[in-house]
């Protein structure tokens, strides 16, 4: 989703919207650092350029830093196509920065909630429960 002065890019998994100013604004305090990092973003063209830092240690691939700094690049290839392009640059985990390539799709398909059911054993146990209190 995109305003004027903001894109929001909604996750499925565990429900995760990064809410990214493109207002030129700087970064928070590197004492501010959460699981999402702290985004900012501008446009070059067609291409939408987010640099985000203040990550917490271990949030990528649990070996990262709090040293991380990561810049994305979405650009889209066509009406149902978008290009988005990493650079992982973390000294503190790699000895340089490395860049992925992920070819992205629009899907029709509705987003829904994520749900762990820890394999289902809560589901077992509610059913369980609910067995026992059913013979009672």
């Amino acid at each position: 989703m995109q305003s004027p002065k903001t894109v929001a890019i909604v996750t499925e998994t565990i429900h995760d919207v990064r809410v990214i100013p493109l207002d030129a604004s700087p970064h928070v305090a590197s004492s501010v650092q959460t699981w999402l990092g702290d985004s900012r973003g501008h446009w070059e063209g067609d291409t939408l350029i987010v640099d985000t830092t203040n990550y917490l240690p271990g949030v990528f691939m649990n070996v990262s830093t709090d040293k991380l700094h990561v810049i994305e690049k979405f650009t889209r290839t066509g009406t149902d196509g978008l290009r988005w392009e990493i650079t992982i640059d973390d000294p503190g985990a790699w000895s340089k920065p490395w860049t992925a390539m992920i070819p992205l799709r629009h899907s029709k398909e509705d987003i829904y909630e994520y749900a762990c059911h820890e394999d289902n054993y809560g589901l077992y146990g509610i059913l369980a429960g609910a067995r026992a209190d059913e013979r009672r």
